[in-house]
């Protein structure tokens, strides 16, 4: 089973900056401008956090619903998008028994990107962003 310090060692591994914000939660940072990936070590899972952006309140969200579960389906490599408390969020859930470290990179790596990729479109259909 990975342990915190082994799941430390994976983050240096892929020379991520990232802090430890409480006992086995790590704040890491992408390479690009994009937001920050939360990865907490809860035995027995690790959890990923990404916050794409706040809803605004008021915001019809029929179709942004619907694009995010077609992407769920069809485009999201790793974990999953979803509202907690107002926000979307990317999250994932691995088990630490089996988890190694290219299945943690290529967790983190795609939810970033598909956040990077999704952010445009998103803001259109929360009625943030211009199409164009």
């Amino acid at each position: 089973m990975v342990t915190r310090e082994d799941l430390e060692s994976f983050l240096i591994r892929m020379d991520l900056e990232f802090e430890e914000i409480d006992e086995g939660m790590f704040l890491v940072q992408p390479r690009n401008d994009g937001p920050p990936v939360v990865v907490h070590h809860s035995p027995p899972l690790l959890l990923a956090r990404l916050k794409v952006m706040n809803i605004p309140e008021g915001t019809e969200l029929g179709e942004l619903f619907k694009t995010l579960l077609v992407w769920n389906a069809t485009d999201i490599v790793h974990g999953a998008y979803g509202l907690e408390e107002g926000d979307l969020v990317l999250t994932d859930t691995l088990e630490l028994e089996t988890l190694d470290f290219q299945e943690l990179q290529a967790s983190v790596e795609s939810m970033q990107m598909a956040a990077a990729s999704h952010m445009k479109q998103i803001k259109v259909l929360a009625g943030i962003g211009q199409e164009g």
